[in-house]
């Protein structure tokens, strides 16, 4: 028993002694505590390096999950792997990224080699591609519920002449009329084999390949009848574009809706805690900030990353 006290009043004095040497230090440690920074509470594991493809809706998009994410207490960033979903996946095989924000359909319909899967209700399409991704090592978080598709424009001027304003009235009337689009419009299952398959109209013929970043121009100059363009398209919100959004009648698009997909190294590591993080972020992103985010990038030539800032703070996911 005397040993034991003598140990107790040992041990005593050595925490009393601690406190009054490092006081300032367990304050600070506190202070930090209460101000609800949860970095001590991520374990360890990779980077996460987000993959972004190089248009603004991408980049923006990949910016705010990063963003996030590092204000959570990860170690978070983002990369460009170029413009289509081929580089991305390579990009994962390659581990050079373990994280992208894709879209629900499209990456279906580019796993399944056009497949014609995906459909209209975004959780029947999750459903189908989970599989796909699960063979590649890959997981899928919630879907959002902001959604963008292709789109296909005319000038004012081209739907007055030709009386155009669904993609049925071009495929009646526009056949002659020259289809600006990304590359893989040729083999996207929303793009020219979607119109062939749905309103029976083929562009094979008079396709012109472009990046999406050129499209704009080439349609208000006229070197382009038609163009393809994201449906949340900033500049469908500016009413001086001219542009006229014809719409898809028969249901040509389908559930494209905003999701994470990140590697199995990245769930091993981290867990659901990180999960139920991504599936916080996609449940606060809607369409409509999308057009409007998009509209800051494509019209008011706002930096990407200052976008994903502000939607960050607004959202309750800032510093």
């Amino acid at each position: 028993m005397k040993r034991t006290t003598k140990v107790l009043a040992a041990l005593l004095a050595l925490s009393l002694l601690g406190a009054a040497c490092g006081g300032d230090d367990d304050d600070d440690s506190a202070s930090s505590d209460d101000g609800g920074s949860d970095a001590a509470d991520v374990p360890d594991g990779p980077a996460i390096t987000i993959g972004a493809q190089d248009f603004g809706e991408s980049m923006i998009l990949s910016d705010i999950y990063a963003g996030a994410l590092d204000n959570a207490g990860y170690e978070a960033d983002t990369t460009e792997v170029g413009g289509f979903r081929d580089l991305l996946f390579s990009a994962f095989e390659s581990g050079e990224i373990n994280m992208a924000v894709d879209y629900v359909a499209s990456q279906l319909e580019f796993l399944n080699d056009g497949a014609g899967q995906a459909t209209s209700d975004v959780d029947e399409t999750v459903a189908i591609l989970e599989p796909l991704l699960e063979q590649r090592g890959l997981q899928a978080g919630a879907a959002s519920e902001a959604v963008d598709t292709n789109a296909f424009v005319i000038t004012q001027e081209t739907s007055d002449d030709l009386g155009i304003t669904t993609l049925s009235d071009l495929a009646e009337k526009g056949a002659d009329l020259t289809l600006g689009a990304p590359p893989d419009c040729e083999s996207n299952g929303f793009c020219i084999p979607g119109l062939q398959r749905v309103y029976g109209v083929d562009f094979t013929q008079s396709f012109t390949p472009l990046d999406f970043g050129v499209i704009p121009d080439s349609l208000d100059e006229g070197a382009i009848d038609v163009g393809v363009v994201s449906s949340t398209d900033g500049r469908l919100a500016d009413d001086s574009t001219g542009w006229v959004l014809l719409e898809d009648d028969k249901g040509l698009f389908a559930a494209d809706n905003i999701f994470p997909v990140f590697s199995q190294d990245v769930y091993d590591a981290y867990g659901n805690d990180l999960v139920s993080l991504l599936d916080e972020i996609s449940g606060e992103l809607t369409t409509d900030d999308l057009i409007a985010m998009n509209k800051r990038y494509d019209v008011d030539k706002d930096d990407a990353e200052d976008i994903a800032t502000d939607w960050l703070d607004d959202h309750g996911f800032g510093d």
